[in-house]
């Protein structure tokens, strides 16, 4: 039920925040999960925190309003270690390799990589924005251990076609093709081929060779 004691319960997504860079990512994501009336719960790594303070003038405090619910990395009996918390699933915007290797492992040492690894035990959506380059082969055998393992790595490659004209532009169609794993649809989004998108009019096709 929802809060009011009417009508279907909102959805929940666990957002996590890890110390890669690109915490803007998750920024992003909150702000649009609460367009979307998406219950949101939000833990950051340490790590996390020190790279949002050098990354962006947002405060921990200013982090933390944007979601519904948040929880402290070291609470690993908080709600969302449980598989009997239902959720959507999770996204790590961003999520470091130290963060992909834990739950690859499944050796899990803070509440957001617990919370990962319930997903992927509950069948339970899971996307991991890894923000890292180059890669080596021990990189790569832990985003295959996750996928096989039923976790999707979707990095955060920016797309060119629907011409951005911003950082901020790049950003909300990255989260937004995230958010399409979910079946959610953010705001303003502008996808190829739709007439809202204008984009594929005003590019020529590719040649013959390409």
């Amino acid at each position: 039920m929802s809060e009011n004691g009417s009508g279907p319960p909102r959805r929940r997504l666990i957002v996590g925040i890890s110390g890669a860079t690109g915490v803007v990512y998750g920024v992003h994501l909150l702000r649009i999960l609460r367009e979307l009336d998406i219950e949101s719960h939000l833990v950051v790594s340490r790590a996390g925190e020190l790279t949002r303070a050098y990354e962006t003038a947002h405060t921990s405090s200013d982090l933390k309003k944007l979601a519904d619910v948040t929880y402290r990395a070291s609470d690993v009996g908080a709600a969302i270690s449980s598989g009997s918390f239902r959720t959507m699933g999770m996204i790590v915007a961003p999520c470091s390799i130290r963060t992909l290797s834990e739950i690859a492992t499944g050796v899990t040492g803070t509440l957001l990589t617990r919370a990962a690894d319930v997903c992927l035990k509950e069948r339970r959506r899971l996307v991991l924005m890894v923000r890292e380059t180059p890669l080596h082969a021990g990189h790569l055998k832990s985003m295959l251990a996750v996928t096989e393992a039923g976790g999707i790595i979707a990095p955060p490659v920016p797309a060119f076609y629907n011409r951005p004209q911003s950082l901020d532009d790049v950003v909300h169609h990255t989260v937004a093709r995230v958010l399409d794993l979910f079946d959610l649809d953010a705001p303003a989004t502008r996808r190829w081929g739709e007439p809202s998108g204008e984009t594929q009019a005003h590019l020529e096709p590719p040649g013959e060779g390409a």
